[in-house]
């Protein structure tokens, strides 16, 4: 297969960020990277431009690190609460999803926070408080704590509420 060497300029997901010298199938610089103005072939001249590439880049990365341990704190401060349809008892219709937690947050004011930024390993199927870990940046994780309640109130059973009632 031929292969060619070319110089990112701009960031491309799963391949490199700009300054990177990457190798890449012809076709694909040739169709994608180059047309799009992603990347330039690697010659003797674009070369020199690799070390101003990778000062625009530290500038960017360090710029983008401290945003993003301000918006770390704002999201462990930030509390919420996420309604539910239950059931008379209180066992709960679906679950809460990474989805949900997501748009929570856009109301809440984080537009930059993607839904793949949310880690919720499993869906949320109980009532009560719950806690989920939001990738921020590369290193930079946040905790939001978030309840989960109920739309309807919970009516417990009258069983309960008699033998409450007979014990006192």
């Amino acid at each position: 297969m031929a292969t060619s060497e070319v110089l990112l300029i701009q960031p491309v997901e799963n391949l490199g960020a700009e300054g990177d010298q990457v190798k890449v199938k012809a076709g694909f610089a040739r169709n994608f990277l180059l047309p799009h103005k992603y990347a330039v072939p690697l010659t003797r001249a674009n070369r020199k431009q690799i070390e101003a590439l990778k000062v625009r880049r530290a500038e960017r990365e360090a710029k983008n690190l401290e945003d993003a341990k301000v918006q770390a704190a704002k999201i462990s401060e930030t509390h919420f609460a996420i309604a539910v349809k239950t059931g008379d008892s209180g066992k709960m219709f679906g679950a809460v999803t990474a989805i949900h937690v997501h748009e929570k947050l856009v109301e809440a004011g984080f537009e930059k926070i993607v839904r793949k930024q949310v880690l919720l390993s499993e869906p949320i199927k109980e009532i009560g408080q719950h806690s989920v870990t939001i990738k921020v940046f590369q290193d930079i994780e946040a905790e939001l704590k978030f309840d989960v309640v109920s739309e309807n109130p919970i009516v417990e059973d009258v069983a309960e509420e008699e033998a409450a009632s007979s014990e006192d």
